[in-house]
């Protein structure tokens, strides 16, 4: 619930930068007409505590000055996401370009490709469905592809198991990976992230700088990949600085 109230969020706040906590909470009211009192308070705190908004002062909120990480669907992207979405609805699986990563780095590669995540049971019929129609294709690619074939294409579609409880937001009925998963992947999947792995910390602190970060998020799915301290480290040398 805490998710919901989060994509509304940005909604309560259009026009202006502070609300009292009175005009927000009827605003949520309106959408959550269930939600009582407590529940608001408590999802409202859980918010606070993860960054997404702030109380400058008692009774008034503010959204927090970043804005959140909303990349850019092209029409290629949305209508794989609506292919694979027709042929298997009941699946789990997000879709992103790894363009946008180019937003964080110094040195922009001029290739990109698209990856789509897919929950582990169905990975291999999606890889299957989308190369009866679509070229360059592949299936968990390791090191050794990604050397010898991805590298040298322009474009490539690739298919891959999405971890569990991957933080995932939804951008005009797209399913995206948040920021925060970006962030931990890039220290584990240095294949498919290669381009980025000398500008790892340049381009955690733009994503610092420039979006609004779930560090809650980030941690969590840290630990699920095992990257927790790693994560930490990083987060801590770029706040030193």
């Amino acid at each position: 619930m805490a998710e919901t109230l989060e994509k509304h969020i940005g909604h309560y706040f259009k026009g202006h930068e502070r609300l009292s906590k009175q005009k927000l909470v009827g605003s949520i009211k309106k959408d959550f007409p269930d939600w009582s009192d407590n529940t608001i308070n408590m999802y409202l705190s859980k918010l606070k505590k993860e960054g997404i908004i702030n109380t400058p002062s008692r009774g008034i909120y503010e959204i927090d000055s970043h804005t959140l990480f909303q990349p850019n669907i092209s029409i290629k992207l949305k209508r794989i996401f609506n292919k694979v979405k027709r042929e298997f609805p009941y699946i789990s699986f997000c879709i992103w370009d790894s363009v946008w990563l180019n937003d964080f780095m110094l040195h922009q590669p001029f290739k990109h490709y698209i990856v789509v995540e897919v929950e582990k049971d169905a990975c291999e019929s999606v890889f299957s469905f989308l190369s009866e129609t679509m070229k360059n294709v592949f299936l968990n690619p390791d090191e050794d592809i990604f050397n010898h074939y991805i590298r040298n294409l322009d474009e490539a579609v690739i298919i891959k198991n999405m971890v569990s409880e991957s933080p995932l937001t939804e951008v005009q009925k797209v399913m995206v990976p948040r920021l925060e998963k970006f962030l931990v992947d890039m220290l584990i999947d240095t294949a498919l992230f290669s381009a980025q792995q000398n500008e790892k910390e340049f381009i955690m602190r733009s994503a610092m700088e420039k979006y609004t970060l779930n560090e809650l998020k980030m941690r969590r799915y840290a630990i699920r990949r095992n990257r927790e301290k790693e994560i930490e480290n990083m987060i801590n040398i770029i706040s030193a600085k």
